[in-house]
């Protein structure tokens, strides 16, 4: 399969984002400050990665965030998943927020995010006075059990 090019501008000094494994489907995203920043038990903040990309129309980028830093430390971010669009030009940053309970350091290149490269669908809404029945319905939150 041929590569899938997008367009960076790297102006963060650290390594482009890179995939950890080859079966992974994020980039790693790095933290691109000069010093560490602290984030109290409930604090957020932005990040800025140094990263501005060109990607192409009918495409997104998003921001995910990176599940060892969920599960040891409580960090996630507070628009999960952020989006990218294709006509955004400006610096990636990656709004952190700290549901641990303990405070916790984001150093300076440290991976704090993945970004994700997927296809968007265009729609056109078709107006209607009811829509299809199905075995569900509207049951909605917990309607299909709890395990």
């Amino acid at each position: 399969m041929a590569p899938f090019i997008v367009k960076v501008r790297n102006e963060s000094g650290l390594p482009l984002p890179e995939y950890a494994t080859p079966g992974a489907s994020g980039l790693d995203i790095r933290a691109a400050i000069k010093a560490p920043i602290v984030l109290a038990p409930g604090e957020w903040r932005a990040i800025p990665t140094g990263l501005y990309i060109e990607l192409p129309e009918g495409y997104e980028a998003q921001v995910r965030p990176r599940s060892g830093l969920a599960l040891r430390h409580g960090i996630t971010l507070l628009n999960s998943p952020g989006t990218v669009d294709a006509d955004y030009r400006g610096e990636i940053q990656v709004i952190l927020i700290n549901l641990g309970r303990e405070a916790f350091r984001v150093e300076p290149g440290m991976r704090i995010a993945q970004l994700v490269i997927t296809p968007v669908v265009r729609i056109t809404w078709e107006l209607v006075e009811e829509l299809t029945d199905t075995s569900r319905s509207d049951g909605g939150f917990g309607h299909t059990g709890t395990q």
